[in-house]
């Protein structure tokens, strides 16, 4: 069977161990991943009880994390807020992983008029601010998770595309591929049994630097209102909250911006430790 290099998973693993950076990293991303997982043991509260004698009571050792303006426990709610920030954000750079790894094999492969077309309409999508693309296709679509999964999609699809164009258009040269083509193998079958497994790691790298991208854009449209609503809770809409309560209650937007920060650096730190490892020119 005709097939390019391939990494072994040993020294792959091995590279990804000696980076302390990364190996923290994944241990921050399994730790919230986990986190949003178990939210319903985990949490000490329902995130959703409301309690008005307990309103913007400040961190205490009955509820660590303070309260809100209704008397909800905020640390209840930064838990189950992590399972819609990470739900939403690992859904969307899924279908943006599918879509654009997709359009940029065939871009890549046949080139072309393929290839024109499709470079062409990725370059209108980066033409523009990927934040502000993302809320304009929210504000059409209507506000809601289902939506802001797909606005996220958009947004992130070309991204993939161009990731994977570059190492197709290097690929379809090499002599095994031209082996493949005159025994007769499909265009399918060449695609996906030779081309996809030879450029797989870039598109791993891009996709978890991605979701740390995508948990910025998740919580800034719930930010805004256009992703998850009221009173569900994620980490945008209890920022978005306490915006009113800075003064007098900052730990309404502290906690869940801590919790922001710390998912955006794990899946940054474990992006960087993955371009490293895959990396030939870094063994």
């Amino acid at each position: 069977m005709l097939k390019g290099p391939t990494y072994r998973s040993a020294p792959f693993l091995s590279r990804i161990a000696r980076n302390r950076l990364v190996v923290v990293g994944l241990v921050m991303a399994v730790f919230l991943v986990l986190l949003a997982v178990f939210a319903d043991v985990i949490s000490p509260r329902d995130p959703l009880a409301v309690n008005v004698a307990a309103a913007l009571h400040p961190p205490n050792l009955k509820e660590l994390f303070g309260t809100d303006r209704f008397g909800r426990d905020l640390l209840s709610r930064v838990i189950h807020g992590s399972r819609v920030s990470l739900s939403v954000s690992f859904s969307s750079v899924a279908v943006a992983l599918v879509a654009g790894t997709f359009l940029g094999l065939i871009s890549g492969y046949f080139g072309g008029a393929w290839d024109i077309a499709i470079s062409r309409v990725m370059d209108i999508f980066f033409s523009f601010p990927v934040l502000l693309l993302a809320i304009a296709i929210a504000a059409m679509l209507g506000p809601g998770i289902e939506n802001a999964v797909m606005a996220i999609a958009i947004v992130y699809a070309p991204f993939f595309s161009r990731v994977a164009r570059g190492p197709v258009l290097a690929e379809r040269e090499k002599e095994y591929i031209q082996a493949a083509r005159v025994i007769g193998a499909s265009h399918e079958r060449i695609l996906l049994r030779h081309i996809f497994p030879n450029v797989l790691s870039p598109i791993i790298v891009q996709a978890s630097v991605t979701i740390a991208y995508a948990i910025l854009t998740e919580a800034s449209l719930s930010y805004l209102g256009l992703g998850t609503q009221p009173p569900t809770p994620s980490w945008g809409t209890t920022l978005n909250e306490g915006r009113t309560y800075l003064q007098l209650a900052p730990w309404i937007s502290i906690f869940p911006g801590i919790a922001i920060m710390l998912a955006v650096l794990a899946f940054n730190l474990v992006g960087d430790g993955l371009r490293d490892a895959l990396d030939p020119r870094m063994r």
